[in-house]
């Protein structure tokens, strides 16, 4: 009996080659993603809609010269005056004292992790530097005020010591705060560099060093640049460690030693409820904050630039 092995079956469908099943789950990750995506570009939106009125507003009363160049912030006070030059200038003061800290001792602690540390010293240290970051900011203000300041005062070799509010404490804590943030990004960035690249340095009798310094860091600029801004962006926004160390005197001084007032703290001191709501005291706030936004805006659209002019792509 002769038996064909080419027919088909009819209750069985051929499926042909090609042909996918429709992948259900990943359309929903991606509509998840793109929510996500979205929720963010619209807080973004919202926070300019919700800026921008009040600070149009304040600028058909203040001119504008008067409000970017004037030397000096006394909305309060009459006749009050709305330079805010003052508070631009402690906002650069304490971020420049923190940048101090975090960077050079942030990236040194990201070489060590990545290119001297064994796997289980790495293991064990880096959760214990990140756990930095998960301090309270108010708890590194009083930190600031209550201990760093009187030691400061005491060590103090130029000229008049600080005062029990100054720049000085408030960034150099900042700095400390932000530190996890360079050292934790800067590693990751440096862990991506290919190994191969190591090896042929190595070959070619290079050190340690050589390899971290030279090799590594250039090789990783992007990442690195990228957590640099990050911290940046970090101390300009920071407010509770300078509300609480720094003071809240609108000083026009590069003086580190001396009591200033950032533009968060102004925000933060102002939004308290004490200024009628409507009145150019309270519209000061909205453009304070608008301020800062256009000028972290600006900051982060540089870096970008920066990072893909620099961005290492590997195989």
């Amino acid at each position: 009996m002769h038996v064909s092995t080419t027919a088909e079956s009819p209750s069985r469908p051929v499926r042909r080659l090609g042909a996918a099943r429709p992948r259900y789950g990943e359309r929903v990750i991606q509509g998840l993603l793109f929510l996500c995506a979205a929720v963010s570009v619209g807080t973004t939106v919202g926070i300019v809609i919700a800026l921008a009125g009040p600070t149009i507003e304040f600028l058909g009363e203040v001119p504008v010269e008067d409000f970017l160049f004037g030397t000096d912030w006394r909305p309060l006070f009459a006749p009050p005056d709305f330079g805010v030059l003052p508070l631009v200038s402690a906002t650069i003061v304490v971020t420049f004292w923190a940048l101090a800290v975090c960077i050079p001792f942030g990236l040194g602690a990201a070489i060590y992790l990545s290119e001297y540390a064994r796997p289980g010293v790495r293991k064990s240290l880096k959760p214990v530097l990140e756990i930095l970051a998960g301090i309270p900011t108010v708890v590194y203000g009083f930190f600031a005020l209550t201990f760093l300041t009187p030691q400061l005062q005491k060590l103090w070799l130029f000229g008049d010591p600080p005062g029990v509010f100054n720049a000085l404490a408030a960034g150099l804590v900042m700095g400390v705060m932000i530190l996890p943030t360079v050292a934790s990004l800067s590693e990751d960035a440096m862990a991506a560099v290919p190994q191969g690249l190591r090896q042929g340095a190595y070959a070619l009798g290079a050190s340690k060093r050589i390899v971290a310094t030279r090799i590594v860091v250039p090789a990783a600029l992007s990442g690195i640049v990228a957590s640099f801004v990050l911290a940046i962006s970090r101390a300009v926004g920071e407010t509770m460690i300078v509300l609480i160390a720094a003071g809240g005197t609108p000083n026009l001084s590069f003086n580190p030693a001396e009591a200033m007032q950032t533009m968060t703290a102004f925000i933060a001191a102002a939004g308290l409820g004490d200024q009628p709501t409507g009145s150019t005291g309270y519209k000061t706030i909205f453009a304070v904050g608008a301020l800062l936004f256009v000028a972290t805006f600006v900051m982060n659209v540089f870096s970008i630039r920066l990072v893909r002019r620099y961005r290492e792509v590997y195989e």
